[in-house]
């Protein structure tokens, strides 16, 4: 599977303050949905989402479906992108 540039530059580095719409698979639309639902503006409060489900892609793809409207795409390209940021920085 083939990843976006907007995946490669989230996972290159620590996550800081970077902005929930840095996600892969997020994007303003989504982004504006989840911060509306109390995952604030940025994408650690989305990463903890993802350590509470215990990293489970079934789990956390249909959390974001069911939080903000994510399709299948979106879900996939969102789980793929902090199952990786994970594996490099945790």
């Amino acid at each position: 599977m083939t990843t976006s540039q907007k995946h490669r530059d989230f996972v290159a580095e620590p996550m800081g303050e970077k902005p929930v719409g840095s996600l892969a698979g997020i994007g303003e639309v989504l982004g504006k949905k989840l911060e509306e639902r109390g995952f604030d503006k940025v994408a650690y409060v989305v990463l903890g989402q993802f350590l509470v489900l215990k990293k489970d892609e079934d789990l956390f793809r249909e959390w974001l479906k069911d939080t903000c409207g994510a399709n299948a795409k979106q879900s996939r390209d969102c789980f793929g992108c902090l199952r990786e940021w994970c594996d490099a920085f945790l």
